[in-house]
């Protein structure tokens, strides 16, 4: 992208940078790159921030966990602490839900949040951000009766049963989200939403969204008072309404509809948030869910006007022909596109981008590689065969958390729609969805179901400086339990000899960035495989054949894990860098004449690739 002057902020929208239990986090604004037009994370010391984790977790959708990701708060801490560990994860988007909040129009129930304040502490003390998630799907599961194929959650049975709503129905329906397009009472409850549609309850007459906003202030709130300085420091902001659909547009666009009436929502969300003390806090807006997904493709914000950095633009995406229609597999570079988009959207709209949810069930045979390939276009947007010859083209590495993260996969005990004989056991307990990376062994651990190497990633957590350009190959396999093919999609030109000898059948990614002229490292998160002492870093910084626990670059701890490691490095000028990080267990290990000639390969490509930075 052109390049733009550096520009400072004022009350710009906040994310917490990391953290220990120990130690306070420090804040991390959006501010605005010096070469590109995009508006990225950074921390208080200037540092990029990628954010990477995972939802937690579809679990709040069900009644045997009292609507909150866990049932206890140890089992939080088992869980952040196997993220942490078996993933680096950075971030997650923590799932909590109006009905728990508000059970009755004239209660909030402190009871429910006191639990879910114990439960985030159990990620922000082991140095994990926080996205603050209110969910709903199908907008309740008040609107479904106990014979129903699907159910919803979100808004509490009060808000049903003043609403008066026609029986459900969702007619011929193969995937549950159908029911937004078909299903009668949901879409007049969403419409009703949308319109403050005023009811009459026990509590008096009450405008439906003047209820929603009264309690998310509620909440937000008391979390600001319960949770001590350095937690709520991590907490990033609010997404105020998972996937929001619009229940009908009277004739007009989705484009129309997004400016009528989901803007004007979430500009009475950021006044809330202003009122609660959460000025410094983003929300994330997401736009119509139908967009970007393959089908129905309305909305997007086109015609909101800038977002600006009040505001985060936060979408999600599922390979929705995938997901139906389409036989294909994934490889190389299938969702560049897709990624690229959300890219530009964000570009377009004044502000940087999230992918909050990504994912897809476990049941199918091509997910190992769907993901695989949706961590590869968000961590650059053009194919692995072409990104060594164009690599500032791969555009800004995208924050995202997955979908999603849930202990209890397999093993629950939900009563579909209240219904006795309909209990849910499999997968995620709801709607026969099965899309959790994780699960607890008979021996109460917490296992991954996709292959390590897909979810436990290099990645640039924070850069100190300006990202120009990143990649990673991670070699997974194309079938579960380390089963299928592996095939490397990011390969190196043959102008690299020794490159391409070094690299073969070999994990790695590079990192060009630009220093800021500080001595704050730059961070990378070193997935597991990468052990220290069994991975090279070719770099202008210096070339090593293991990595040390101290010095220009070095392998430290991260912060909440007593395993998992992050890479450092460290210059003090404002220079363009690499650094080629190479994974050296496997294959005849690297000799100094070796890595030394890679590096003068690798300096004469950044020279070529780079010549004007």
């Amino acid at each position: 992208m052109a390049a733009s002057p550096v520009r400072s902020l004022v009350a710009a929208a906040m994310v917490a940078a990391a953290a220990t239990a120990i130690a306070p986090p420090a804040h991390a604004d959006i501010a605005v790159s010096p070469q590109q037009q995009n508006w990225v994370f950074r921390d208080d010391a200037g540092r990029q921030i990628t954010l990477r984790g995972f939802n937690v977790s579809g679990s709040t959708k069900l009644y045997e966990n009292d609507l909150l990701p866990f049932r206890s708060t140890a089992d939080a801490a088992k869980s952040a602490q196997a993220m942490r560990d078996l993933t680096g994860a950075n971030a997650i988007r923590f799932l909590i839900s109006w009905e728990g909040v508000q059970p009755a129009p004239d209660r909030i129930d402190y009871a429910y949040l006191d639990r879910a304040i114990a439960q985030i502490k159990a990620f922000t003390d082991r140095g994990i951000r926080v996205l603050l998630d209110y969910h709903q799907d199908l907008y309740s599961s008040h609107l479904f009766n106990s014979g129903s194929w699907y159910t919803g959650d979100g808004a509490p049975a009060w808000v049903i049963d003043a609403g008066d709503y026609p029986k459900e129905s969702c007619g011929i329906c193969i995937m549950w989200g159908q029911n937004m397009q078909t299903n009668a009472a949901v879409r007049e409850a969403a419409y009703d939403f949308w319109r403050n549609r005023v009811l009459s309850t026990p509590a008096g007459q009450i405008g439906v969204q003047d209820a929603y906003l009264a309690q998310a202030k509620a909440t937000m709130t008391y979390l600001k008072q319960k949770l001590h300085q350095p937690a709520f420091e991590n907490i990033l902001g609010l997404d105020p309404f998972n996937e929001p659909f619009d229940g009908g547009l009277d004739g007009k666009s989705g484009l129309d509809w997004e400016k009528t009436y989901l803007m004007p929502f979430y500009q009475r969300v950021r006044t809330t948030m202003d009122q609660a003390g959460w000025t410094a806090k983003p929300t994330f807006a997401e736009p119509l869910v139908f967009w970007n997904t393959g089908f129905f493709e309305q909305g997007g914000m086109t015609t909101v006007g800038q977002l600006g950095t009040r505001m985060v633009f936060n979408t999600h995406y599922y390979d929705g022909a995938r997901m139906t229609l389409d036989p294909s597999a994934a490889s190389d570079g299938t969702y560049d596109s897709a990624m690229n988009e959300i890219r530009q959207r964000a570009a377009d709209l004044g502000t940087t981008p999230l992918v909050s949810e990504f994912g897809n069930k476990m049941s199918d045979d091509r997910t190992p590689w769907m993901v695989r390939a949706m961590y590869q276009a968000m961590d650059y947007g053009v194919p692995g065969k072409n990104w060594w010859s164009s690599p500032a083209s791969g555009g800004q590495v995208l924050s995202a958390l997955q979908w999603h993260w849930d202990i209890y996969s397999g093993r629950h005990h939900e009563l579909m729609n209240g219904n006795p004989n309909k209990v849910q056991t499999t997968g995620d307990g709801w709607n026969d969805e099965d899309h959790s990376v994780a699960a607890t062994d008979n021996a109460g651990n917490v296992t991954l179901r996709l292959d390590r190497r897909i979810l436990d990633r290099l990645y640039p957590s924070a850069v100190n400086g300006e990202t120009l350009a990143f990649a990673f190959e991670d070699l997974a396999r194309s079938g579960y339990g380390a089963t299928g093919q592996q095939k490397a999609w990011l390969t190196p030109p043959s102008s690299m000899p020794t490159v391409t000898t070094l690299l073969q059948n070999r994990q790695y990614g590079i990192l060009v960035w630009r220093s800021s002229g500080t001595t704050t490292p730059t961070d990378l998160h070193l997935p597991n495989s990468f052990a220290p002492a069994e991975t090279a870093v070719v770099s202008d910084i210096t070339t090593l054949t293991s990595v040390p626990a101290n010095g220009q670059i070095a392998a430290t701890p991260e912060p909440g894990s007593s395993t998992a490691k992050r890479l450092q490095l460290t210059t003090q000028d404002n220079a363009v860098h690499f650094a080629l990080v190479v994974n050296t267990a496997t294959g005849t290990p690297p000799t100094t004449t070796q890595l030394t000639a890679a590096r003068t390969e690798l300096a004469t490509w950044l020279t070529q690739k780079f010549p004007t930075n």
